[in-house]
């Protein structure tokens, strides 16, 4: 019999257990269940507060400045060969309008020397993208044009109902936004755009982003109405928010906010955060978004828990919970390079949400000893899911960690990429009933390709609850066979 088949049957007895053959996953709940149902907890996406980025801002422009060497001209003049303000060396520029007030980026219009580098012409063509995808009414849409073919191939993400729908009409009485005085509707501008970067055509380019933004703009700072006592009209873009369905960032805005994130806080820093002693526990790897949005599936995260991130490197996984459930999250990193650059992603996050519109959970961030730290101990009890990416960690690490989870409460999930269990489905004996690992509940997972940094192909990983219930149930059944056999001894 194969080992799964075995898994299988074992999952599958009945809550009466066989003393002479006990396994720690007979009472386990088949992995579809897992974990149990829980009720729904909403959270209010939008925010209230001001879109400015403020201070400390490290905008597409910052990157291309910083990394100025790895860059080279793309567009050009096309009526005019002479015109040199569309060299490298001439940093041209154009802004994008983000969705909330007083939130606008740079973005040098230059193209990487290598084309697995941070390309910014990209980067604002999918963000624009994704405003007009999730942020727009179809009314709304209309005035902007059509999305390339391309990307529609992907959209998975019905535009947003609002209040203010109305848009094509001409009077001023029939909407309450203001357009510019050359009425840029009736353009496709966004065809444009796709044709002036496939042309190479600068100052098409330019002009057709001065007219989007100018559109943006009206949508965001809606006309006063007449009446000096009436309310200000609200901002179109935020609004929209509240009609996303089930209270939920769209797919595509939350991965939007993680590139944008990732791609100027952590992505110049690659070499360093490469530097680090081979076969330690100090490798550092990341888990893709995809994957992370997997496990946040899996363990059931929500506004109300607290994540840990044991060993989170640049902050990945924190960021992307916090923003994606909105819980509180606490990690902790032992080396300075990725703790140093984990603080920086989060002020950028935070920076970003804001532009966006949307909120997210506090996250705390320590650079320290995961073994040692005050602040560890302090949490671990309250922990609904501790994540600990021991892909490469030394045995030593992983039985270093075992008597923490001690601490843990009922119910609470360590998810890791290597079980802390010896083995899935081993039987229970007088042994090994003391064992720590005694009190999980474990279940193995699998992960698809390309959800990990340090390989292609898939694997496994693994959630553990805490079930002291359960486990009391096996030890009190071994007391009681115990008790039978001293006084099947005395007789």
């Amino acid at each position: 019999m194969s080992a799964s088949s075995s898994r299988t049957q074992s999952r599958q007895r009945s809550e009466t257990l066989d003393i002479e053959s006990i396994y720690r996953s007979s009472r386990s709940r088949s992995t579809s269940t897992f974990p149990p149902a829980d009720l729904p907890h909403h959270r209010q996406l939008w925010i209230t507060e001001d879109g400015s980025p403020g201070e400390n801002f490290v905008s597409a422009a910052s990157v291309v400045t910083i990394l100025s060497r790895s860059y080279k001209t793309y567009f050009k003049n096309l009526d005019d060969p002479s015109d040199t303000s569309f060299e490298a060396e001439s940093y041209p520029a154009t802004e994008l309008e983000y969705p909330n007030t007083n939130a606008c980026e740079t973005y040098y219009i230059l193209a990487p020397k290598d084309p697995d580098h941070y390309n910014p012409i990209m980067c604002l063509e999918q963000s624009l993208y994704t405003i007009f995808d999730c942020y727009l009414t179809p009314a709304q849409q209309a005035l902007f044009g059509t999305l390339p073919t391309d990307f529609l191939q992907d959209v998975d993400n019905t535009p947003p109902s609002s209040p203010l729908t109305q848009l094509s009409g001409d009077s001023e009485d029939s909407s309450p936004v203001k357009f510019p005085s050359y009425d840029p509707r009736g353009m496709n501008h966004l065809r444009l755009l796709q044709r002036s970067i496939r042309r190479r055509d600068g100052p098409l380019f330019l002009s057709t982003m001065q007219n989007i933004n100018q559109l943006l703009r009206a949508l965001k700072y809606p006309q006063l109405p007449s009446d000096p006592f009436a309310p200000s009209p609200p901002n179109v873009l935020i609004e929209a928010i509240k009609g996303w369905p089930s209270s939920e960032i769209p797919n595509r805005v939350l991965m939007r906010i993680i590139d944008e994130t990732y791609q100027r806080s952590v992505g110049p820093h690659a070499l360093k955060l490469n530097r680090y002693e081979a076969f330690s526990s100090e490798v550092y790897g990341e888990l893709m978004p995809s994957f992370t949005s997997d496990i946040i599936a899996a363990t059931r995260l929500h506004k109300d828990s607290l994540f840990m991130d044991l060993g989170c490197g640049v902050g990945n996984v924190l960021v992307q919970a916090s923003l994606e459930t909105c819980c509180r999250s606490y990690g902790i990193e032992v080396m300075p390079t990725p703790a140093e650059v984990g603080r920086e992603q989060l002020r950028q996050m935070k920076k970003r949400c804001r532009m966006w519109g949307l909120s997210m959970g506090e996250v705390e961030l320590e650079e320290g000893d995961m073994l040692t730290s005050r602040r560890v101990t302090e949490l671990l009890p309250q922990a609904d899911v501790v994540l600990v990416n021991n892909k490469v960690f030394q045995q030593s690490l992983n039985e270093a960690l075992r008597p923490r989870f001690l601490d843990l409460k009922e119910g609470a999930i360590v998810v890791s990429l290597k079980p802390f269990v010896s083995s899935l489905n081993a039987r229970v004996t007088e042994r090994n009933v003391d064992d720590i690992s005694a009190i999980f509940d474990v279940f193995e997972r699998p992960y698809r390709s390309g959800s990990v940094s340090w390989g292609s192909g898939g694997g496994s990983y693994y959630l553990h609850r805490v079930d002291r219930e359960g486990y009391a149930v096996i030890k009190q059944q071994f007391e009681n066979q115990r008790a039978r056999s001293a006084r099947a001894s005395r007789r």
